[in-house]
């Protein structure tokens, strides 16, 4: 399950070490049970990000019915989305 508190750690976590495809790899590894994707935040247009870091944005993903969607509810998330904001994104 995926939780408030869940995504702050993670979110830390990527403030930590940078968002970029190893960490990605690394959050995997860390958290099996949640489904991780990368993008640009320019590419999302809704819902607004569950939280915002200096330099990415982070979504929630609910995968319960084999193809992906974004969400607002942490009930019904079963992954996160870290989009990245370049300056000119803001």
């Amino acid at each position: 399950m995926l939780t408030v508190d869940i995504a702050e750690q993670i979110a830390l976590q990527v403030e930590l070490q940078g968002l970029d495809e190893a960490t990605i790899t690394t959050l995997r590894q860390s958290y099996p049970h949640l489904h991780f994707t990368y993008c640009m935040d320019d590419d999302i247009n809704t819902p607004k990000p569950v939280l915002e870091r200096q330099g990415f944005n982070v979504y929630l993903i609910d995968g319960r019915e084999h193809c992906l969607k974004l969400t607002s509810h942490f009930e019904t998330a079963t992954g996160l989305v870290l989009a990245e904001v370049v300056a000119d994104d803001k």
